[in-house]
């Protein structure tokens, strides 16, 4: 495996080397080279620095242009307006990129130069609850920016922050143990038994919910209705605390029941999750004394009305007066704070992370920006170490919250559901030629439908809400995952129709259409593109360069024969070259993002 630098990065390197020969003290300059309309490059660094050393922009770009080495790479260079330097490279050096990445099983892309080691916690759902919409995010992001930083080389360990633990678990373990069967593989209300579906990872988890639904509602009514039942179930706090054998038995049932749903919804969601990176609240019990015992011995918190606070000169309620980081309430019971502090300790201290990321609901700011604080004060966190990576809201087409028509939240299982249904749809409009099989056809019906919910969700700024829109989402025109995995599939077909003969072969002493440039130098871009989008944590970098390389190549194939190139033979390879690279950067950066990318479509 070799790296391939970007022909961007070489001609940003050739102008370092020529602002230092031609003005020495400039030599730390940066000559803001971008991307142009005008040329391949320009680079407007001079209007800057002829600024700072009191001289003239043009005169100081064409000293750089008289210093520039010599080299394959640049073709045409032009100094314009006040000291623009318009830079196009030539393409015998495009082809020659394109061929050294097509050699590279990882397309050329570098690792990062030091990598460190980051733990991610995302996808946080709650035992014996079911998953919703509100999961779908985190989730989805979360898995995104795994698969970027593992493949720049971080080491990255994922933590799913369930929530397992509290004064709910008393209830539903009370009922337990009066009910002893309220969790066996009963009827399923559809008049089969949920034991005998286990075998089907769907129906299991379905299965498991349903069980959990009715153990919730039962507990719960109860808990209303009965005072000597509530004055129980409190009681069983008290147990499950300590440790009692019994209560803690039933409550690793209760926890292995929804394990097994988490487990169908990501399987569904394409996403996987392995149970050692599953650690919720309850991972952290044994820790909370310690975490409450070194704040207060250090005084960064201090009793306030019985309860362990820590106090923030600009945090302030509605009345203007100090509203705190709650660490132990007064009645000796511990909050979030506690938790999320106890796994600071545990990631930093025993996980050696150098990174902590956090993928939240962007309404967790403050706690977030509380916690991390506390623990910078009391040694525990270096500053900056930890960062929330905060989203917005799924929207419904009436720009409120996503709801069901009777207002509740929708879950994600039903959602899932939908876009698989509706991909379904598409699917079998656009494959009556290929011949598919009705399995196949499911298959593919899953990839677009699960694709599509991803996309839509990565393709957006993290902190912005978006609409969720399935009609727009599974369509084959506009910014869509089906646009990108149907330009995928396109490629692969060019290269069956090729055989074995022509192969893909790069022809650096052809000259390049100006669809071919534009697919070329946008294709050079992919690992830039993944660096800024493993540096910014943005996977939204990533979606907005493979929407524009199917752009780019829709264009390219409109416009440039491949199998019946005018040019002969030679023609030909330069273009299945351009078609084969196309398709592999496509797959690598869906896979990326948690998208599958079908051979046919």
């Amino acid at each position: 495996m070799a790296s391939v630098p970007s022909l961007a990065a070489t001609v940003q390197q050739h102008l370092l080397d020529a602002l230092s020969a031609a003005v020495p003290e400039a030599s730390t300059a940066d000559p803001m080279l971008r991307r142009s309309d005008r040329a391949d490059f320009q680079a407007n660094g001079m209007l800057a620095l002829a600024k700072r050393l009191g001289g003239n922009p043009r005169e100081l770009a064409s000293k750089v242009v008289a210093a520039l080495p010599a080299g394959e790479e640049i073709q045409e260079l032009e100094v314009s307006g006040p000291g623009f330097l318009n830079i196009t490279v030539a393409d015998s050096a495009l082809t020659r990129q394109l061929a050294a990445r097509a050699t590279d099983e990882r397309l050329g892309v570098p690792y990062a130069e030091s990598p460190g080691r980051t733990v991610i916690d995302y996808s946080q759902p709650n035992v014996a609850k079911e998953m919703h919409v509100g999961h779908l995010r985190s989730t989805v992001i979360g898995d995104a920016l795994v698969q970027i930083l593992e493949h720049r080389g971080e080491t990255v360990v994922r933590r799913h922050h369930i929530g397992d633990w509290g004064t709910q678990f008393g209830m539903l373990i009370q009922y337990l143990i009066e009910h002893p069967h309220e969790l066996d593989h009963a009827s399923d209300g559809a008049g089969h038994s949920a034991g005998d579906r286990e075998g089907d990872g769907e129906d299991a988890g379905e299965a498991a919910m349903a069980r959990l639904n009715r153990l919730y509602k039962a507990s719960r009514a109860a808990f209303e209705a009965d005072e000597d039942f509530k004055s129980r179930a409190r009681d069983r706090v008290v147990e499950l605390q300590a440790g009692e054998p019994e209560t803690l038995r039933l409550w690793h049932r209760i926890v292995d029941e929804s394990k097994i749903y988490f487990q169908d919804v990501y399987e569904r969601l394409d996403v996987e999750i392995l149970d050692r990176d599953i650690l919720g609240e309850s991972a952290y019990n044994d820790a909370l004394h310690d975490v409450v015992r070194d704040l207060e011995e250090s005084g960064v918190a201090v009793r306030s009305e019985g309860a362990l606070c820590v106090f923030f000169d600009d945090v302030k309620g509605p009345d203007g007066t100090p509203s705190p980081l709650i660490v132990q309430k007064s009645n000796g019971g511990f909050g979030y704070a506690a938790t999320d502090l106890a796994a600071i300790r545990d990631r930093i201290g025993t996980l050696h992370a150098d990174t902590l990321l956090y993928v939240v609901d962007a309404r967790q700011a403050l706690h977030f920006r509380m916690v991390f604080e506390t623990a910078q004060r009391a040694g525990w966190l270096p500053e900056g170490a930890a960062r929330q990576l905060p989203f917005g809201t799924v929207l419904g087409k009436d720009g409120k919250p996503f709801k069901t028509r009777e207002g509740e939240t929708v879950r994600l299982v039903d959602l899932i559901d939908e876009a698989v249904e509706r991909a379904g749809a598409v699917v079998r409009e656009k494959s009556a030629g290929l011949g598919l099989s009705e399995p196949e056809i499911r298959e593919r019906a899953a990839e677009v439908g699960i694709g599509a919910i991803k996309y839509a969700d990565l393709s957006n700024a993290m902190t912005r809400d978006y609409v969720f829109d399935l009609d727009r989402m599974v369509s084959l025109n506009g910014d869509t995952s089906v646009y990108l995995q149907y330009a995928h599939a396109r490629t692969r077909s060019i290269l069956r129709k090729a055989g074995d003969e022509p192969r893909p072969v790069a022809h650096p002493e052809l000259e390049l259409a100006p669809a071919e440039r534009a697919l070329a130098l946008h294709l050079d871009e992919f690992g830039d593109t993944l660096a800024q989008a493993a540096q910014a944590y943005e996977p939204h970098k990533l979606t907005a360069y493979l929407y524009q390389l199917a752009s780019l190549f829709t264009t390219f194939y409109d416009q440039c024969p491949v199998l019946k190139a005018e040019g002969g033979t030679a023609q030909v390879e330069n273009r299945l070259l351009l078609s084969e690279l196309t398709g592999r950067t496509l797959r690598q950066g869906m896979e990326l993002l948690g998208i599958r990318a079908p051979e046919q479509l």
